[in-house]
């Protein structure tokens, strides 16, 4: 079983990285193009954006803003926030913080335009229900080639949407943490299937309830374990507070260390920090937009400003916090330490001997609302693939991959979702681009620009 995972990991490296090079070129050079055209006007009408995520809208079709941003946050907070950044620090080091901060900033610019196109760009199934998202936008906006770009998206969404990640770090830190054998010494590798049923279950009653099922559960779960997870950070950054400075010292000066051992020198380095940014907020992916294209609203731009703050607060919020604790901690300095275990083990030396027990309850219910939103993803995917009616079946693929992907290397784990956003983003970023007259023109006739 471990020599056909390291033939597995050999191959998704060989071509993981032209393809996260074509994605860096397109994320990074479109969302500058992008913020150049709209004048940065997105990032200035931030505090707009939340104003607009607080106002209540009544119409009886699609969800509320606030819902949207909830599931989409579900989606990218937890264990894509607290154990991407872990591997993030331990693949290329604190500076790696830099370029996930640039990225994001980038990427709100990104998520603002995907979002707009969500909502201008829709259209709605027999039964009245919003069809929108990256697939829908790309075949009402681009006539001629738009369909072969929606395909492409909805196959590479199929295995991105997986919930190989959140399951299997969601059961290593199980593993870690509780030590179940000690209990019943049954094997990790039985515990893990142990485990991944469990949340086979679990998922099982949220998603096969649909849409409102799952807005209704991210809605109430996420803002609350948001705003916890933002306390006990602070609490421990403030306890630790003579050290905060030399901190950030020392990332900025890793972030622009150009003599750095990291694989691929400094352009590794910064590749290794956009590559979890956009895991991290999976702007330009074209994921948020999904949800996004269900939302209520009529103005796309007003969606916009609301999807926008997902990159901000995901990444620029939950990620910084993250990251200063695990820099401060020293955990990021022993080799054998990553992903989750990595989160877990800072958490634990700055929190009183006890700290990964906390994290271990909050990432279990990020971890179980990321795995009831994802799955919303790979139904639209499938649904726009054959029927929106069949979309649905793709929740049996979805639960399955969730006992398998406990059992997998977490190597194999990120080197497919790295391949799939890959794949994923190059499509979207295409569409994006070439629709973005679209928005620019509504910001135009709202006297934006």
């Amino acid at each position: 079983m471990l020599e056909l995972f390291d033939i597995i990991e050999d191959y998704i490296n060989q071509i993981i990285v032209p393809l996260n090079w074509l994605m860096l070129f397109l994320i990074i050079g479109g969302g500058i193009y992008l913020t150049l055209i709209s004048k940065a006007n997105p990032l200035r009408k931030i505090s707009q954006g939340f104003k607009l995520l607080l106002k209540k809208d009544n119409s009886a079709v699609g969800i509320s803003r606030f819902q949207a941003l909830s599931a989409v946050l579900a989606a990218t907070v937890g264990l894509g926030n607290i154990s991407g950044v872990s591997i993030a620090i331990h693949q290329g080091g604190p500076g790696v913080l830099v370029w996930m901060w640039v990225t994001a900033l980038i990427g709100a610019t990104i998520k603002f335009f995907s979002c707009s196109l969500a909502v201008s760009l829709r259209e709605k199934d027999n039964n009245g229900e919003y069809l929108g998202g990256p697939m829908y936008y790309m075949t009402l906006g681009i006539k001629k080639w738009g369909k072969p770009l929606a395909i492409w998206f909805s196959v590479a969404g199929l295995i991105g949407v997986l919930p190989a990640f959140t399951a299997n770090q969601l059961t290593q830190s199980y593993i870690d943490v509780l030590n179940p054998n000690a209990m019943f010494d049954i094997g990790n590798g039985n515990w893990k299937l142990v485990i991944g049923v469990i949340f086979t279950i679990l998922t099982s009653i949220v998603i096969f309830g649909g849409l409102k099922s799952i807005v209704r559960v991210t809605s109430g779960l996420v803002p609350i374990m948001v705003i916890l997870y933002f306390i006990l950070g602070l609490f421990i950054l403030v306890s630790n507070a003579s050290v905060v400075p030399s901190t950030f010292l020392l990332i900025f000066s890793e972030a622009f260390n150009f003599n750095t051992m990291v694989q691929g020198g400094f352009w590794g380095l910064v590749l290794i920090g956009i590559r979890r940014a956009v895991f991290s907020s999976e702007s330009g992916v074209g994921l948020a937009p999904i949800y996004h294209g269900q939302s209520s609203t009529k103005h796309g731009t007003d969606e916009g400003l609301v999807g926008m703050l997902g990159p901000i607060l995901d990444t620029i919020l939950v990620c910084t916090i993250t990251g200063l604790i695990i820099i401060i901690s020293g955990a990021y300095l022993e080799s054998d330490l990553n992903g989750i275990v990595l989160s877990l083990e800072a958490f634990r030396r700055l929190f009183f001997g006890f700290g990964d027990y906390i994290l271990i309850i909050m990432i279990s219910i990020f971890g179980i609302s990321t795995l009831f939103t994802y799955s919303y993803y790979g139904v639209k995917c499938f649904g726009f693939l054959t029927t929106p009616q069949k979309g649905k079946y793709y929740n049996f693929i979805y639960i399955a991959a969730i006992i398998i992907s406990s059992i997998l290397t977490v190597e194999i784990v990120i080197g497919l979702i790295d391949v799939a956003f890959a794949l994923m983003a190059i499509p979207n970023m295409i569409a994006i681009i070439c629709l973005s007259g679209i928005v620019t023109k509504e910001m135009k006739s709202r006297s934006w620009i």
